[in-house]
C-alpha cells in the first residue's frame, strides 16, 4: 500500500424528504433513480437481487427506466417493479402509481372512423 486514499465516487445521496417528494408527484424515471440512489445499490446489484426472487431484468431495461427512455408497461415488467419497490425499500405501489396508464401500442383507430 501506497499510505494513498483512494477516491470515493459521489453517488448523489437522496434526501428522505426529496425522495418522498419523488414518490408522490413524479415522474416516474426520477422517482427511480431517487430510490436508487438513496438505497445505494448499483444496477447490477439490484438485477441480482431481483433475479433472487425470480425476476429477470436486463441491465439495460433498468437504465431505461431510471433514464426515461422507457417505462415498465407489460405484466411481467409490472410484477418486476412491485419487487423492485421492496428491494429499494420504498412503499408499495408507490412507484407503479406514478406510472400512469398504458401507452397505446400500434396504431392508434378512432371509433367511427374506416380502418386504413
Amino acid at each position: 500500500m501506497t499510505g494513498q486514499r483512494t477516491p470515493t465516487i459521489d453517488r448523489g445521496r437522496t434526501s428522505g424528504r426529496e425522495l418522498g417528494q419523488l414518490l408522490e408527484t413524479g415522474p416516474f424515471a426520477e422517482a427511480l433513480r431517487a430510490a436508487i440512489r438513496a438505497r445505494g445499490l448499483g444496477l447490477e446489484r439490484i438485477r441480482y437481487r431481483l433475479r433472487g426472487r425470480g425476476t429477470t431484468v436486463s441491465l439495460a431495461t433498468l437504465s431505461h427506466w431510471q433514464s426515461g427512455r422507457c417505462r415498465p408497461e407489460r405484466p411481467e415488467s409490472l410484477r418486476a417493479l412491485r419487487n423492485l419497490e421492496q428491494i429499494l425499500g420504498v412503499p408499495d405501489g408507490s412507484l407503479r402509481r406514478l406510472l400512469g396508464p398504458p401507452r397505446p401500442r400500434g396504431q392508434f383507430h378512432q371509433p367511427g372512423q374506416p380502418l386504413p
